[in-house]
């Protein structure tokens, strides 16, 4: 399995415009953080996790990478809005690329890119070429190794995924008892940490902590993290286990 980080923050990013901490004053590359994005490659196949609105940089920055599928977490801005961009893949791939979510981020990416489905549309060219489908008909091989999780983001139910050895959850304030037991044996997990102040959608530092000891992952990788973990004083914080992912790192099990 190889992983890599194409983007770590999150929906503001870092730095954030305007803003004088010293986090985003830093002049340590790994405190620049674009909206989260993870490409994976298992079993022969290459899958992306979601198409932030820096899809395009991350392609420039960190691949080009030609992801066999797309894999999305949930509807939210800061996951899907660089969904456009994915035309310099469809080159890359000479076809279309197949795209799994839940029902609720398809019908709102159908919505927001309507263009890209409309017969007339797609007629005059130069547009994204994708298939939405609802994760649960995720075909062979994919499913012999996907398996989506369901967990809490406030309210909504959003999704994070097992693929292998390895977990990815990242917009998350809560993990069901249910899900929790699909994550038996993992020998990673990469889980969104927002603040250490608690939020009512996401959870803080000290909650991600205490529920990676509760979980008994043998190796952490925090994403979707804002300018308030600075990376180098709050990585000096974790147990040994436990690391602030930076766009760009690259892992290989």
């Amino acid at each position: 399995m190889m992983i890599k980080f194409l983007g770590t923050g999150t929906s503001h990013g870092v730095p954030v415009p305007g803003c004088k901490c010293d986090t985003c004053t830093s002049d340590d590359p790994r405190n620049t953080r674009y909206r989260t994005s993870l490409y994976v490659k298992y079993e022969g196949c290459c899958m992306l996790i979601d198409t932030p609105p820096e899809h395009r940089l991350q392609m420039i920055e960190y691949g080009p990478v030609t992801p066999d599928i797309i894999l999305f977490t949930h509807e939210h801005a800061d996951h899907i809005m660089g969904f456009d961009d994915i035309r310099t893949l469809n080159w890359r791939k000479n076809g279309h690329i197949d795209c799994y979510s839940n029902r609720r981020t398809k019908e709102r990416i159908e919505k927001i890119f309507s263009y890209m489905f409309s017969s007339s549309c797609r007629a005059s060219g130069g547009l994204p070429r994708a298939d939405l489908h609802e994760i649960d008909d995720l075909p062979p091989p994919y499913n012999s190794f996907i398996e989506p999780l369901n967990v809490l983001h406030g309210k909504s139910e959003v999704l994070g995924y097992r693929i292998g050895p390895a977990a990815y959850i990242t917009d998350v304030s809560e993990i069901p008892s249910k899900t929790r037991n699909m994550l038996a044996g993992i020998e990673l997990l990469i889980l969104g940490v927002l603040r250490r102040e608690k939020h009512p959608t996401h959870l803080s530092l000290r909650e991600a902590i205490e529920l990676v000891d509760e979980l008994d992952v043998p190796a952490v990788y925090f994403v979707h993290m804002s300018h308030k973990l600075e990376h180098k004083s709050t990585n000096r914080e974790l147990p040994e286990h436990i690391n602030l992912a930076f766009d760009g790192l690259k892992l290989e099990l």
